[in-house]
């Protein structure tokens, strides 16, 4: 008999509460006990991990959350948590909730559990995916949409097909002062500028097949104003202060710099940047601690003075934010640029600026001031959930952000520090009893000939130089395949041209049209019924389950990658090209037709895959696949490879899934 006091357990801080490790229970080396208290009014800290777990509650009253869901718990309740399972023991009562704690590792349900991808944590709740609103001081060109427009909307595709509730939002972020800037250079209003740039974009996302569900035009949308200033009223009482301190000042025009009015050298890393961030970096600076600040408004050397605006201390959230970070999907270089910019002591953070473009806050402030228009978005993402909302009767309010939202943010590396810093800190300020939810997917910068793509420098291949109804699946093919995830990638157009050439008319065209010659010569264009299986079949069919779960993981929560989706699409026509090739030998063999007739019913297979899998990214392609092969919907994802059922009639022999658009443009440039 072993007999262990748990009033006697030397209890010390451990994920926010008091616990204390139980010694002496059974195999230690299986199942590890631990005891822990949670004060009245405490919280353990969000966390996950492999190991299963189980809470048996002794005494009190609680919540546990777990992945935007709650749930009551008392004494007697036993909750047991899946590995990598979100979860966070809350006290609102009056009386210390005491509970045991059992913990131990199970390697096949953590493996099955890995195997989720991160579905479960979106089963039953809305996803709100954003691609960051883009400036309206020009059009898109192929750096925009490569980056976050087109993995927001492959992967909102992704997670509809797998029976998600999910919805793309953006929209035109009308207030950026390089909207000012570009109105400057073209002798027009920001007004203008912002209204027929906003237009051209959103044309182009058409374009690009990119269809939103919420498309947020700030200076139109009657209710947007009011909604922010009521916002930034909470960042007040959340402890935003107006306050003195350094700013920095044209010495000629006397006016106030700031963001495009700006450039210099970063004080993080000694690259040209612009006011307020370092694209290089990622680290943002107030402007008064940029090396050899110039101004855009005159040749004279800026000067430094003094101006009350609102401000925020951004380091008193470092452990709000490195805890919500916790529980994120957050990349290795997002959290290093965490580490370095909240390690900064006392970081104020201006959220006004002097300025006539923008929103006035409801506050007093001194002289012309407006909202800054990076805070102001982090109010933009949640008065699209409620515009959204609206339209589909949902109750979904801005003021009222739920447990259960689910959000998802697609940028490039270069507003890394606004979306993944700031913005919790914000939502922090405004929402103290909210905890958000928030996934983060970022991508490098896609280089043109070598150089960043630049609106400003008008360095880029517009999106609507190259989109066309016949070339838009090989443009986001080719995005796909080449834009930059983990390290910056470059363009040309010799490339790009190159690549629909070689590969998808040279391999996915080929194959698809041997295979529908051979159904026409061989089956009278019906599907064959399987015969007598090879080794070599069962193997094939066994890389093709293997490659949908590796499509599943590189399309999914966790795992987003379209370069590796792309790699997998190409390996399962690879394959099929192979497969095909091995088959053709035992073809006009009548003793091996049997045989035979498995090979093309596996080559058949092969092709439902690729029109269901390439779905998310290349839509229209996928729809004329499917329509050839005799497929009801290719816009569900598949569970398990599936055969054509027998006699389906299909029409593949005829069909040309892809344009060779060199000689397209050539034609065009002949007429032009």
């Amino acid at each position: 008999m072993h007999i262990i006091d748990l009033n006697e357990a030397q209890l010390a801080p451990a994920f926010g509460i008091e616990m204390a490790s139980i010694a002496g229970l059974g195999d230690q080396e299986r199942v590890r006990l631990a005891y822990g208290v949670v004060e009245p009014g405490g919280e353990s800290q969000p966390h996950k991990h492999d190991e299963l777990e189980a809470f048996l509650i002794l005494s009190g009253e609680g919540v546990i959350d777990t992945d935007g869901r709650s749930q009551p718990v008392r004494a007697g309740s036993l909750v047991l948590f899946k590995p990598f399972e979100k979860h966070v023991l809350r006290n609102p009562g009056e009386q210390p909730l005491r509970f045991c704690d059992f913990y131990w590792r199970d390697a096949a349900k953590r493996d099955v559990a890995a195997q989720d991808n991160g579905a479960a944590r979106l089963k039953g709740r809305p996803v709100f995916v954003f691609s960051t609103p883009p400036t309206p001081n020009g059009d898109l060109h192929l750096g925009h949409l490569s980056g976050p427009y087109l993995g927001a909307d492959v992967y909102v595709r992704f997670l509809r097909a797998s029976g998600h509730e999910a919805y793309h939002l953006t929209g035109s972020d009308d207030y950026q002062s390089y909207v000012v800037g570009r109105a400057r250079q073209e002798n027009s209003s920001p007004q203008q500028v912002a209204s027929h740039y906003s237009a051209a974009i959103k044309s182009t996302l058409d374009l690009m097949d990119i269809h939103l569900d919420q498309y947020t035009v700030t200076t139109r949308d009657s209710g947007y104003a009011a909604g922010l200033r009521d916002f930034f009223s909470r960042l007040v009482r959340g402890g935003a202060q107006l306050r003195s301190d350094a700013a920095l000042f044209d010495a000629e025009t006397g006016d106030y710099l700031y963001e495009v009015d700006v450039s210099a050298k970063c004080p993080s890393c000694g690259s040209p940047c612009g006011g307020n961030i370092c694209e290089e970096c990622g680290e943002p600076n107030n402007c008064v601690d940029l090396d050899a600040p110039r101004s855009r408004l005159s040749d004279a050397v800026p000067v430094t003075g003094a101006i009350r605006r609102y401000m925020i201390n951004l380091s008193a959230f470092k452990d709000a934010v490195e805890q919500h970070h916790r529980l994120s999907k957050v990349s290795p270089r997002l959290q290093q640029l965490a580490e370095r910019v909240l390690a900064r002591k006392d970081y104020w953070v201006p959220i006004t600026h002097p300025a006539q473009w923008g929103v006035p806050p409801a506050e007093e402030v001194e002289g012309s001031q407006v909202i800054w228009v990076w805070p102001e978005m982090a109010y933009g993402f949640l008065y699209g959930i409620a515009e959204l909302g609206g339209r589909l009767g949902k109750p979904w309010q801005a003021d009222r952000p739920q447990p259960d939202w689910k959000i998802v943010h697609f940028f490039g590396y270069d507003n890394s520090y606004y979306h993944s810093i700031l913005y919790p800190a914000l939502y922090r300020m405004a929402f103290p009893d909210w905890q958000c939810d928030i996934d983060y997917n970022e991508n490098e910068f896609y280089l043109l000939e070598g150089l960043k793509f630049s609106t400003s420098r008008r360095h880029a291949v517009w999106g609507k130089d190259i989109l066309s109804p016949d070339s838009v699946d090989a443009v986001r093919y080719y995005l796909a395949r080449t834009r930059g995830e983990q390290e910056r990638t470059n363009f040309t157009l010799d490339d790009f041209h190159a690549c629909v050439e070689r590969t998808l008319l040279g391999q996915w065209q080929a194959w698809l049209a041997g295979l529908g010659e051979r159904l026409r010569q061989d089956f009278q264009q019906r599907a064959p019924d399987a015969g007598n299986w090879t080794a070599a079949h069962t193997a094939y069919f066994d890389a093709l389950s293997n490659r949908l779960a590796s499509l599943s993981t590189h399309y999914g929560a966790d795992g987003f990658t379209l370069n590796r989706v792309v790699e997998d699409l190409d390996g399962l026509v690879a394959g099929a090209l192979r497969f095909a090739k091995s088959n053709e030998r035992i073809r006009l063999n009548p003793a091996l037709r049997d045989e035979y007739r498995t090979a093309i019913a596996l080559e058949l297979a092969t092709a439902r895959l690729l029109a269901q899998a390439a779905g998310p990214l290349m839509p229209r392609f996928a729809q004329r696949l499917g329509r050839a092969l005799g497929m009801e919907r290719v816009d569900v994802w598949p569970e398990s490879v599936e055969l054509s059922p027998p006699g389906t009639s299909l029409n593949l022999a005829e069909q040309r899934f892809f344009t060779p658009l060199r000689r397209a443009d050539a034609a065009e440039e002949g007429r032009s």
